[in-house]
């Protein structure tokens, strides 16, 4: 296997049938390692994780999935993948995994929406967890880009674009996540699942179905969080402000704040190093 092809492989090789769809995931290190659950956001899959698996898996048993409607998970015209959705699938998820028993919490690692899947699976759902690492995430309004305001109000007319434009505005949105600019055979991946019969629908089917009101019914609770989180932010985020992460922390009772200098919005990609050490010190306290 070449540098390049060792870079883009990814493959979740086991299904589970969840209530909105097939969901496709894998597990990486020892079975008997302390576990940890890796949660992307949008316009993402778990393939953005694959470097950060790949180094946590050296002392922790690293579960990855792709949401509903995500990735190589099920995608179709009648899924419900709102947030609220994918907040009861992953509570699902923990279920199955062996996850929820005293003793069995995971410690949770979440991304961009992951964020606020995380955080109702955990103030809404009773999810119970270990730890919580929460990277450059959605949870405080308001938020969404200006580029996922604009395709979501005007999905209907973005969805009759050309395939070859789709894919054109698909890998200008994505770009746009990254501070250093990603590899173009990373890029492509990324961007190829939004593409073809299934993903171009699916696009915007996950925009215009996620709303604030999926924050706003949890954002007054995270004071009620009683373990330890760190909050870790891309200094160069251009979706998310700084700003927004920092009074995250500050409502989280004595989360830590950590920044990630010289990366955008996507963290795995632009500073994997950094993110897997920072991720490593704070999975391996306490």
């Amino acid at each position: 296997m070449t540098a390049t092809e060792w870079k883009t492989e990814w493959t979740l090789d086991r299904t589970y049938r969840s209530s909105s769809g097939e969901v496709r995931w894998a597990a990486l290190g020892a079975p008997d390692a302390p576990p940890v659950v890796l949660l992307h956001g949008t316009p993402f899959s778990s393939f953005v994780w694959r470097g950060v698996a790949r180094a946590l898996a050296d002392r922790h048993r690293v579960f990855v999935w792709d949401m509903p409607g995500y990735g190589a998970s099920e995608k179709r015209a009648d899924q419900d993948v709102s947030l609220a959705a994918q907040g009861r699938v992953f509570g699902e998820l923990l279920d199955a995994w062996g996850l929820t028993g005293a003793g069995a919490e995971p410690a949770v690692v979440a991304h961009d929406f992951g964020g606020c899947v995380a955080l109702r699976a955990h103030l809404l759902h009773g999810a119970r967890y270990r730890r919580l690492a929460l990277v450059d995430v959605v949870a405080l309004a308001p938020w969404g880009s200006p580029t996922y305001r604009l395709l979501g109000a005007h999905h209907e007319v973005f969805g009759q674009l050309p395939p070859e434009l789709h894919r054109g505005l698909v890998r200008e949105y994505v770009r746009s996540g990254s501070a250093t600019g990603l590899p173009p055979q990373v890029l492509e991946r990324i961007v190829e699942g939004w593409c073809g019969p299934e993903g171009r629908p699916a696009f915007y089917r996950q925009i215009t179905q996620n709303d604030q009101r999926f924050t706003d019914e949890i954002e007054g609770r995270y004071g009620e969080i009683r373990l330890p989180v760190l909050v870790c932010w891309g200094a160069e985020d251009a979706w998310i402000p700084v700003e927004r992460g920092r009074e995250l922390a500050s409502r989280i009772p004595g989360a830590r704040f950590r920044l990630i200098e010289g990366a955008g919005h996507l963290v795995q990609e632009d500073a994997p190093a950094e993110l897997a050490v920072a991720l490593s010190g704070f999975l391996g306290d306490g």
